[in-house]
C-alpha cells in the first residue's frame, strides 16, 4: 500500500556532519540496505508502477518479459506489500536502465512470497536486451487516486521571475551544492555506487536561510539525499529565488524535507497541508502514524495537527487497525484529551485503554498506565456502565484508587443538580472532565444517508424560530425516535430523534425534540425561514417551545466518506452547519464524489 512507498522517506531522520571548509548533510538518514532477492519498481511517478527490478550480488538489474503474465506480477506486488497486481507492462521505457538484466523466462506459480522463490533460468542467463524489461501496476488499495495530483504554490514576491532567469542562466553563482545519493548498487569493492549533480547558486539567496551555512568562507555544501528526491533539488533551490513552484505527488515529499530541514518555513507548512490529501488512503493507519512521528521530528505543528485530527476523528476505525498496538503513549496521550474524538460513548473510550494497556504488558509503567486512565472523563460514562466497572475492568484493582476517586466524581455529577455542584469549592464546569466528546452512539446521535433515505409524511409540527446557538432549553417533551420524514416545505429529507437535555442522570426522562436536514439550495433554506450563506449546509434546531436553564447544546456534524472514515467535522452555528465540497472550498481531508452519509450529534453541557 501507499504507506510502504510513497512515505518510506518519511520515517526517515536529519543526519548533519561537519567537514573541512564544507557542510555535509544526510537528509535521509537511514534507509534499510537491500537484501538479496529484494523487489523494487523504477522509473515512474506512481508509486505502485515501474519497471521491475530486482537486488542480486549488490546490484540491482531488471527482469525480462518472456514469459511473464499476471501470476509473476501478483508476487511482485505482495513481495512489496500491495494488496496485489492490476496489470503487467511490456513495451513501456521507465527511463535508462544501464544494470544487468538479472531474470529471464521466470515462471511462477503466483502463490509465492518471494520473486526468486520462481523458477527461472539462473541469474543473468538472458538472451533480452533492456528494450524487453518488463513492468507492473500494482492495486494500491487506495480511496483516492492521487497518482497524477498537481499543486502549484506562489509565495512570489517582486523580481520573482528575474530571479528565477539569475538562477537559471547561472550568472555570478558564487556557491556549490553537491547533491549525491546511492543508486544502491556497490563497486567491486564493496563501497556503494554514487550520483552526483552540482548546483551553482548565489550566496545573497542562500545566506537568507541559515542552515545552508552559506558565509563568506564557505564555498560549498555535500547534500546527500535519497535517490527518488535528487530530481526536485533544483526545484527547491529555485523556489528559493522565485518562491514559487509546481508539485506533483511524488515531489512533494522531497520537497517537504529539504524544506523542514533547510528552515524554510512557509514551504515546509504549505507542503505539510497536502499530505492531508493520502491520510485517508491507509486503512492500516501506518501511514498516519508514521507521517505524525515524521512531523514531531521536523518540528512541522501543522502537519501534526493534522495527523492528529484525523485519528481522532477515525478513532474506531484506529482501534481495528495494525498500527493499534503499536501506537506510542504520546500520540494516545494526545488523543485522550481532545474533545473532538469521535467515539460511540466514554464507556467505549475506557474499554480501548484499557485493552490497550493490557496488549502492553511490562512494557508500559504503572504511572503511564494511570497518567492515561485519568484522561477519560469518567463523569461522560453511561451511568448503567459505572455501575458495572468494579466488576467488568480488568484494570480497577490494579488502579483502585484512581478509579474509585473518579467514579465518585462521576456519581456526584449524576445525582446531583447544577447548583449543588457549584456549591462544592473543588467543583470545576470548566474541567474537561464535564464536557462530552462526539458520542456516535444513540441517543446522542442519528445519521442520514441522502442516497437511502426514504420520505413519509411528517407528524411534527415545525416552529418557524430563530434559535440562537447559546440559547437554553426547557425539557419539557415526550419521546421520540428518529425516522426520516418530508419536510411540509417540499421535498427536503428531514430527519427528527430525541435526546435527553443532559448527560447527567437527573435528565433521563426528560428530553428535546430535534429535527436535522440537508439542504441543497436557497429555496429549501427559504422555506425554514433561512438564509444561507453556502450550499450544500445541514440544518439541526429544537422543536419545542424551549425556555432558558443552565445548558448550552455545541452540537457537531460529522460526514462519513463513502461509509468508511469520517473526513468532516463542523459545529452547527445558529442551528447550521456549512459542508466544504471538493470544488468549492479546502476540506479537511478528501472525499470522492462528495458522497457522505451525515451524522447529526447532540452535545449538551452547563454553562
Amino acid at each position: 500500500m501507499l504507506i510502504h512507498r510513497n512515505l518510506h522517506a518519511l520515517w526517515l531522520l536529519l543526519l548533519l556532519d561537519v567537514s573541512g571548509s564544507a557542510f555535509k548533510f544526510n537528509l535521509f538518514k537511514r534507509k534499510p540496505d537491500a537484501q538479496e532477492g529484494d523487489v523494487r519498481l523504477f522509473g515512474s511517478q506512481s508509486t505502485s508502477e515501474g519497471r521491475v527490478e530486482v537486488y542480486h550480488n549488490g546490484k540491482w538489474g531488471t527482469v525480462c518479459d518472456d514469459g511473464w503474465d499476471m501470476a509473476e506480477a501478483q508476487v511482485v506486488c505482495r513481495q512489496l506489500h500491495f494488496p496485489g497486481a492490476k496489470a503487467v507492462v511490456v513495451g513501456k521505457q521507465y527511463g535508462q536502465a544501464s544494470g544487468p538484466i538479472w531474470l529471464d523466462d521466470i515462471s511462477c506459480k503466483g502463490t509465492e512470497s518471494h520473486l526468486i522463490a520462481c523458477g527461472f533460468k539462473g541469474w543473468g542467463v538472458t538472451d533480452c536486451t533492456h528494450k524487453e524489461d518488463v513492468g507492473v501496476i500494482c492495486d494500491s488499495g487506495a480511496n483516492v487516486t492521487i497518482s497524477d495530483f498537481s499543486h502549484s504554490l506562489d509565495h512570489s514576491v517582486s523580481l520573482s521571475d528575474e530571479l528565477g532567469q539569475i538562477f537559471d542562466s547561472g550568472d555570478g553563482c558564487d556557491f556549490l551544492i553537491i547533491v549525491q545519493s546511492t543508486t544502491g548498487n556497490r563497486h567491486g569493492d564493496g563501497t556503494l555506487e554514487m550520483l552526483e549533480t552540482t548546483i551553482c547558486a548565489h550566496k545573497t539567496i542562500l545566506s537568507l536561510f541559515p542552515l545552508f551555512n552559506a558565509s563568506e568562507e564557505m564555498t560549498n555544501i555535500t547534500v546527500n539525499i535519497d535517490q527518488s528526491c535528487q530530481p526536485h533539488f533544483t526545484t527547491f533551490i529555485r523556489y528559493l529565488y522565485t518562491r514559487k513552484l509546481d508539485m506533483t505527488f511524488s515531489s512533494v515529499q522531497c520537497l517537504h524535507w529539504m524544506a523542514s530541514k533547510f528552515g524554510v518555513k512557509q514551504l515546509m507548512e504549505d507542503t505539510g497541508r497536502l499530505f492531508t490529501k493520502i491520510l485517508p488512503e491507509d486503512a492500516s493507519f501506518h501511514t498516519q502514524v508514521s507521517l505524525h512521528k515524521y512531523a514531531v521530528e521536523t518540528g512541522d505543528v501543522v502537519l501534526q495537527e493534522n495527523c492528529i485530527q484525523y485519528l481522532a476523528w477515525n478513532y474506531q476505525n484506529l482501534t481495528r487497525s495494525p498500527a493499534w498496538p503499536r501506537l506510542s503513549v504520546e500520540v494516545f496521550g494526545a488523543l485522550l484529551v481532545r474533545s473532538d474524538l469521535v467515539v460511540p460513548d466514554e464507556y467505549f473510550l475506557l474499554q480501548t485503554v484499557e485493552s490497550w494497556i493490557l496488549e502492553k504488558g511490562n512494557s508500559t509503567s504503572l504511572e503511564t498506565q494511570a497518567d492515561l486512565l485519568r484522561r477519560i472523563r469518567f463523569p461522560m460514562i453511561p451511568v448503567e456502565k459505572l455501575y458495572e466497572l468494579e466488576s467488568n475492568s480488568s484494570l480497577y484493582s490494579t488502579h483502585k484508587n484512581m478509579y474509585q476517586d473518579n467514579m465518585l466524581k462521576a456519581l456526584q455529577f449524576n445525582v446531583l443538580l447544577f447548583s449543588d455542584l457549584q456549591a462544592n469549592p473543588k467543583f470545576n464546569k470548566e474541567d474537561d472532565d464535564y464536557h462530552p466528546r462526539i458520542y456516535t452512539s444513540e441517543p446522542w446521535s442519528t445519521a442520514m444517508d441522502p442516497s437511502k433515505e426514504t420520505l413519509k409524511k411528517s407528524v411534527y409540527p415545525y416552529y418557524q424560530e430563530s434559535f440562537n446557538r447559546r440559547t437554553q432549553y426547557r425539557y419539557n417533551h415526550n419521546p421520540r425516535y428518529a425516522y426520516p420524514t418530508a419536510s411540509p416545505y417540499g421535498q427536503t429529507a428531514t430527519k427528527s430523534f430525541s435526546t435527553p437535555v443532559h448527560n447527567s442522570m437527573i435528565f433521563k426522562d426528560k428530553r428535546i425534540q430535534w429535527m436535522g436536514a440537508v439542504f441543497k439550495n436557497q429555496r429549501e433554506c427559504s422555506n425554514r425561514g433561512l438564509n444561507c450563506e453556502s450550499f450544500p449546509v445541514a440544518w439541526l434546531a429544537p422543536q419545542n417551545q424551549l425556555s432558558q436553564s443552565n445548558v448550552l447544546f455545541r452540537n457537531s456534524l460529522l460526514l462519513l466518506c463513502q461509509g468508511k472514515y469520517i473526513c468532516q467535522v463542523q459545529d452547527f452555528k445558529v442551528n447550521l452547519a456549512h459542508i466544504a465540497v471538493n470544488g468549492t472550498q479546502v476540506l479537511a481531508y478528501p472525499c470522492p464524489d462528495d458522497q457522505y452519509i451525515y451524522r447529526f450529534v447532540v452535545r449538551p453541557e452547563y454553562v
